[in-house]
C-alpha cells in the first residue's frame, strides 16, 4: 500500500490508495451490456423515443457543448430533442456506430465511450451505465460534437 498527500484547506492530508482489482464481470455481463449499447445504437439512428425509457434511466442527465455553450438536459428535454430530429433512417442513411471502450466498475456498473453520425453530426459520447432491476441504463451522458460539417450519410 502506498501513501500519498493531498492538500485541502491549507492542510496536508494522507490518504491510503491500495492497487485496483478486476471487478468480477461475465461474458454475460458483457454480453448484456453490448446489447443495451446497440440499442442505444439504434436508438441514435431511427429517434423512436417510445424506446428511449429501454435506454436511459428516467433520471438522467446529458452534458456537452453546443454552439460554445455547456448544455445540461434532464431526460424530458431530450426526449423533446430526439422527437423533433429528423431521424438519420427517415432518410435511409448509412449507419455509422462504434464501441470504442468499455470499462466494468463492477457487475452493475460501467462506462462507455461510442461514437456516433446522426445525420451531419459525429457524436463520442461517455455513456455511464448501471445495471437496474437486471437490465443495463444509460444513467449519465457526455457528449462531444467531434464534427458537424460531413454531408448526411
Amino acid at each position: 500500500m502506498a501513501t500519498a498527500g493531498a492538500a485541502h484547506g491549507g492542510k496536508q492530508e494522507q490518504f491510503a490508495m491500495t492497487k485496483t482489482r478486476e471487478p468480477a464481470v461475465d461474458g454475460s455481463s458483457v454480453a448484456e451490456l453490448t446489447e443495451a449499447i446497440e440499442t442505444y445504437f439504434d436508438l441514435m439512428y431511427d429517434c423512436d423515443t417510445s424506446r428511449l425509457e429501454q435506454t436511459f434511466a428516467p433520471t438522467a442527465q446529458l452534458h456537452g457543448f453546443r454552439d460554445g455553450k455547456l448544455m445540461a438536459w434532464p431526460m424530458p428535454v431530450y426526449r423533446d430533442i430526439l422527437d423533433k430530429r429528423q431521424s438519420p433512417k427517415s432518410v435511409n442513411a448509412e449507419r455509422a456506430d462504434e464501441i470504442l471502450f468499455i470499462d466494468f466498475a463492477s457487475t452493475t456498473q460501467a462506462m462507455t465511450k461510442v461514437r456516433v453520425r446522426v445525420n451531419t453530426m459525429v457524436f463520442v459520447d461517455h455513456l455511464t451505465w448501471h445495471r437496474i432491476d437486471g437490465t443495463w441504463l444509460i444513467t449519465s451522458k457526455g457528449f462531444h460534437v467531434e464534427s458537424q460539417d460531413g454531408p448526411p450519410i
